[in-house]
């Protein structure tokens, strides 16, 4: 019976975030500007060096950490018995956001090499992949295998309507939003829903770091400056971006199950 109390407590919370979330969205949505895409001073980046004849250098091989993570947990979770993954929902959330993120070492290369509006699609949409399908497995993880499937068919879908959006209507102002609101809610519902698995501080860990590397993009040139011209912020940001698959991947390693759910355990002997 406690039991059965705390479960629904735990989604009358969930709901409350969830509906707080979408009204922050459609807040944000309102009070702020516009963010064209076309916008020249959008493709523009500190640090312009060329080394070897690869324009943007830094920029560009600073993309490189996201192709190793990306693969290396790719292949680890199509192997299995790696990481401590008890649920198929859990599989199909991971394995595409470690395609997200070795997809985004690819687009963002790209992109870097001749920064324009007909290649920043290839560094946006990677992004919402593999960070909707993240989202998708934290879900699985606190709320249940069918409300993290049905959320990665969801967010799947808002990700390539962002883009749209942001083509049809020149406003990058969805994809941005929509790229922030997973690591504001997986804190906020990681102190609210119990863990199912150990290690779970590393969620923090890991949204702390994305949201470091938003700071140090949006204070690129000013980084650039204070380090005498080593390396830039947006660059800075790659890295840090990066680290959050990393750590997201070292809790995979070494989590272990604290406890089942009931919906978990329907259809298991």
């Amino acid at each position: 019976m406690v039991w059965l109390t705390n479960q629904q407590i735990s989604r009358w919370r969930r709901k409350r975030v969830l509906v707080g979330s979408f009204l922050c969205w459609l807040f944000v949505m309102f009070i702020t500007p516009k963010v064209p895409l076309s916008s020249p001073s959008h493709h523009v980046f500190a640090d312009k060096r060329n080394f070897l004849g690869v324009p943007n250098t830094l920029n560009v091989m600073t993309n490189f950490p996201f192709l190793i993570v990306g693969v290396l947990g790719f292949v680890l979770c199509i192997g299995g018995g790696f990481f401590t993954i008890s649920l198929k929902g859990e599989i199909w959330g991971w394995v595409l956001f470690y395609a997200g993120v070795a997809g985004l070492a690819f687009g963002s290369a790209y992109y870097h090499l001749k920064s324009d509006d007909n290649r920043i699609i290839w560094d946006t949409l990677p992004i919402l992949i593999a960070y909707s399908s993240l989202f998708s497995s934290f879900l699985v993880e606190r709320a249940g295998e069918r409300a993290g499937l049905c959320c990665l068919v969801s967010l799947l879908f808002i990700a390539f309507l962002s883009i749209a959006y942001a083509g049809v209507f020149n406003d990058l102002r969805l994809c941005m939003t929509f790229q922030l609101i997973p690591f504001v809610a997986i804190p906020v519902l990681t102190i609210l829903l119990p863990p199912k698995y150990t290690h779970s501080k590393y969620w923090l860990w890991a949204s702390g770091a994305y949201i470091l590397s938003g700071i140090e993009n949006l204070a690129d040139s000013k980084i650039y400056n204070a380090n005498r011209y080593l390396i830039s912020g947006h660059s800075l940001g790659h890295l840090c971006s990066a680290a959050a698959p990393i750590l997201l991947t070292i809790m995979l390693l070494y989590r272990s199950i604290r406890f089942h759910r009931l919906g978990d355990l329907k259809g298991h002997p």
